[in-house]
């Protein structure tokens, strides 16, 4: 436990980059198997599910401290992490009269842990909470509090965690990359076949890294021969890969969950194909040869059980981007125009109705590569995807193969009439806004947005905030509703979840206008304008 508690401390301690690798290559080259497995998994990301809630911790330190409940509130209140807050009371108010920080990490995460889904009671569960946290020091009571709580966060992407762990084994990056898609034991046996430099057989069910595209820039791509070029559009869906391997087929969604169950109608599609095929692509919901809005795709994400009328409404469709194995053979090293004959090919005799080869949009010049990415809109499409005809199929975001060039996002202007406190190093700050738009006198609430401003500008706007609060609602305020902002968004639909009657898709803020009065902002009606401009 004391070891994987440094490399948190050294990867939360800076921002460089090269640090936290650094700490990493570290960590992975001194620590056992047993060990690093479990912090592999831990920064990962891997373990989510909550053993303990954060009001039980809360109670927990309430009963061992003489901090009065306010004062645990007032704290929380700046800080904005239950298991943080405790940590750092802790450091004052108590002293820890053994130490359990020697007991490796492997025993922590597989004995000792577990032992809270053995308790009969809550109070029960309070005292061995209690027990550990006076044998741990604050920062060591920090971790575990987070990995009780499923909410284990490090400042350290997957990609610098691979990188880290490929400086340490020797293993390449995209190697190591691919071995841990998807979901993994926490063993010594998997850790030790993930580090051996030897081929390792791979479960069926196990899909690539997906390969990302980068933000066109205009100027760069202007002086290319666009005959090394194509275009596809760029659907508004879930990215995925199929995999059709010894007999079965999976589907993982590029946040490497298994959604195989959320779409069973392309079962009969798939199960027609050879064995040995790995396809990237988009899932979409399909109607009249045209995508569906996104909300007839989030009707069947999440769900235990779809029932016949979801599947009839909302009916799924696969666009084939890509091949990525052919015949049992990863082929992702071969130029994209080899892997796109391969796959026209595989897909020649399958029914279109389920799966279909993503289509080839033709242009001569930048001139009208802009002109075909304005028709987006109309095909339903959130822009263009231009690809290098020689380029291999990568891992992750590799920039000067794949660049994606967007549609400009759809704008309304808005007023600001709520506010909340962010979290984690915001929790001081009110980052979280809600705003609104005009029907008759009436401003009725119309999206959140939590990003867009700059750190400045979220300085200003929070002591504005405090100053021109109206009510408190628990953590949320009402304010003055005195300043507009341009609030931009990828896709609006119909929705009677909200009061406006609208929902937007990926709303954030592009500028705060402040040379505008707020009886100019957008009302409803021209927000249910651009909805039927928007119609596909």
């Amino acid at each position: 436990m004391k070891r994987f508690t440094q490399l948190f401390q050294a990867i939360d301690s800076t921002t460089s980059t090269n640090e936290k690798v650094r700490a990493l290559q570290r960590y992975f080259q001194a620590e056992a198997p047993a060990n690093a497995v479990w912090a592999l998994y831990l920064l990962l990301g891997k373990t989510r599910k909550r053993l303990i809630t954060s009001r039980i911790l809360r109670e927990v330190f309430l009963q061992v401290s003489d901090i009065p409940e306010w004062l645990f509130a007032d704290c929380y209140a700046h800080v904005g992490d239950t298991a943080e807050v405790v940590a750092l009371l802790l450091a004052d108010g108590l002293t820890t009269t053994t130490t359990a920080a020697d007991i490796p990490l492997h025993q922590w995460m597989e004995e000792i842990i577990p032992q809270v889904k053995t308790v009969a009671s809550e109070e029960a569960l309070k005292e061995l909470v209690i027990s550990w946290w006076f044998a741990l020091s604050p920062i060591e009571v920090f971790v575990l509090n987070k990995v009780l709580t499923g909410a284990f966060r490090v400042g350290v992407s997957s990609k610098l965690v691979i990188k880290g762990l490929a400086a340490a084994s020797g293993i390449s990056e995209p190697v190591l990359a691919h071995r841990l898609m998807g979901e993994f034991a926490p063993t010594v046996e998997f850790y030790l076949q993930l580090v051996q430099v030897e081929n390792v057989a791979r479960s069926p069910s196990q899909p690539y890294p997906f390969f990302l595209a980068s933000q066109l820039e205009e100027d760069r791509f202007a002086t290319e021969d666009l005959a090394n070029w194509q275009a596809e559009w760029k659907w508004d869906g879930i990215r995925a890969q199929i995999i059709r391997r010894s007999g079965q087929f999976f589907i993982w969604s590029r946040g490497e969950d298994l959604i195989t169950e959320q779409f069973p109608e392309l079962e009969p599609v798939l199960m027609q194909l050879p064995d040995g095929l790995v396809f990237d692509g988009e899932i979409l919901c399909w109607q009249d040869e045209r995508p569906m809005n996104f909300n007839a795709l989030q009707k069947r994400l999440g769900r235990k059980k779809l029932t016949p009328k979801i599947l009839q409404e909302n009916p799924a469709h696969f666009i084939a981007y890509d091949l990525l194995e052919h015949q049992g053979e990863d082929i992702r090293e071969k130029p994209l125009r080899d892997r796109r004959q391969l796959l026209i090919e595989t897909l020649q005799n399958v029914d279109p109705a389920m799966i279909t080869l993503s289509k080839i949009v033709s242009f001569d010049s930048l001139p009208e590569l802009r002109s075909r990415r304005e028709q987006s809109r109309q095909l339903g499409a959130e822009g263009l995807v231009i690809k290098a005809l020689d380029s291999p199929y990568l891992v992750g975001r590799k920039r000067g193969y794949w660049w994606k060039y967007k549609v400009d996002p759809m704008t309304l202007d808005a007023v600001l009439i709520y506010a909340q406190a962010g979290s984690g190093k915001r929790a001081n700050l009110f980052t979280d806004y809600t705003f609104a738009l005009w029907h008759g006198d009436e401003l009725v609430p119309f999206t959140k947005a939590y990003s867009g401003l700059d750190n400045q500008e979220i300085d200003e706007l929070d002591k504005w905030i405090r100053k021109h609060t109206i009510e408190r609602f628990g953590p949320v305020r009402s304010v003055e509703p005195l300043h507009v902002f341009e609030i931009g968004f990828e896709g609006i639909s119909k929705s009677n979840r909200h009061k406006s009657g609208i929902s937007v898709r990926f709303p954030r803020i592009l500028r705060w206008r402040k040379d505008k009065p707020t009886k100019e902002a957008d009302t409803i009606e021209s927000a249910n304008q651009l909805l039927e401009s928007t119609k596909i």
